[in-house]
């Protein structure tokens, strides 16, 4: 029973992975299906944080460490020093998510407090970045206003979901 519950488990989190590689894969052609620019949305956070909740923790890190490489593999973008930056922040991300959920009992507060503080050194690397010329852009390429609300949206989900889950 263990053994198929175990490969069971295993199969839908290979599941999970492949309909997220997909999803980030075809992002640039729904968005043109739909004439709205999902990235602003953080497609790659979005997949982050469903993997946080619906798989476990070394797939959620395996994720969001490969996930910017791999849009960089099939498209070009991000660049690849912007590709290194978004994995580091969204490693980040899960590695603070997990040592604060272990020292508060709140979820929502430990996502997020990891999305914040990830948010602000991708920010701080990325400033350097642009001031060393590795990057040429801008500071800020979506919205503060945009990514506070995917940001609370995010912990909201969570922390639904983890109180769901406890009942």
């Amino acid at each position: 029973m263990a053994t198929t519950i175990t490969l069971n488990r295993k199969l839908l989190h290979a599941l999970f992975d492949v309909a997220a590689i997909t999803f980030i894969y075809f992002i640039p052609a729904i968005s043109h299906m739909l004439s709205f620019p999902l990235y602003l949305l953080e497609p790659m956070r979005i997949v982050l944080i469903l993997a946080l909740v619906h798989t476990h923790k070394i797939n959620a890190l395996v994720l969001a460490a490969t996930l910017p490489f791999f849009t960089f593999l099939v498209s070009g973008h991000p660049v690849l020093p912007k590709a290194i930056l978004i994995s580091a922040e969204l490693v980040l991300n899960v590695v603070l998510f997990f040592a604060i959920a272990n020292s508060v009992k709140s979820k929502f507060v430990a996502i997020l407090s990891s999305i914040i503080l990830s948010k602000l050194a991708y920010y701080v690397a990325k400033y350097l970045l642009i001031q060393t010329a590795v990057l040429h852009m801008g500071l800020v390429s979506t919205s503060l206003w945009i990514q506070g609300a995917t940001t609370l949206a995010f912990s909201i989900y969570v922390a639904v979901f983890f109180r769901k889950s406890l009942k």
